[in-house]
């Protein structure tokens, strides 16, 4: 009986840890090519990748992550139209859409339980975005270099509550609207 106990101690554990991964950095894996791209946690040990899932047709619709044991897909939701994107993974569907047709400067992205609005912080300025409300804890992220759009600060202090799928959105939003696509 004992050893039950334990064993289901352990697994509480490192679910615990899967599901509360923070995000500290995006980069591209290359320096002309944006289809890859490496994570950084806060544990330097595990990495991530947010990766195009269809490379060699250059298709920007769709893209897949993966942190450890945790993986998804993020696509766009109706073809050519780049106002509403969908993540599919911990077993929940997040949505995000533009709040303003054709804007790409803000989002509100929601799972019908959690909303966010994510946005740039000035205007017509790419550099830094964050989401307004603080509901669930804060989240930012700004280029590490002005105007380089290569490599990230992500600054993840969002509550345990928030699934990896609901920071993979964010993630990939402020990545696919500063990424230039050749």
């Amino acid at each position: 009986m004992k050893k039950l106990l334990v064993l289901c101690f352990l697994i509480a554990i490192i679910g615990n840890q899967l599901s509360a991964q923070i995000l500290t950095g995006l980069s591209a894996k290359w320096n002309d090519d944006f289809r890859e791209w490496i994570l950084l946690t806060d544990d330097e040990d595990i990495e991530g990748e947010l990766y195009m899932t269809w490379r060699m047709q250059n298709d920007w619709s769709s893209f897949d992550y993966r942190i450890e044991d945790a993986s998804g897909n993020i696509k766009i939701k109706w073809r050519d139209n780049p106002n509403e994107w969908e993540t599919r993974g911990d077993n929940e569907i997040i949505t995000a859409r533009t709040r303003y047709p054709n804007d790409p400067r803000q989002w509100r992205i929601t799972d019908n339980d959690m909303n966010f609005i994510l946005k740039q912080k000035y205007g017509n300025n790419p550099n830094v975005w964050l989401i307004t409300n603080d509901e669930y804890g804060y989240f930012e992220m700004y280029m590490y270099y002005r105007n380089d759009f290569r490599e990230w600060v992500i600054i993840d202090e969002l509550g345990e509550d928030v699934s990896l799928a609901m920071k993979m959105t964010m993630v990939f939003l402020v990545m696919n609207n500063t990424t230039p696509k050749f």
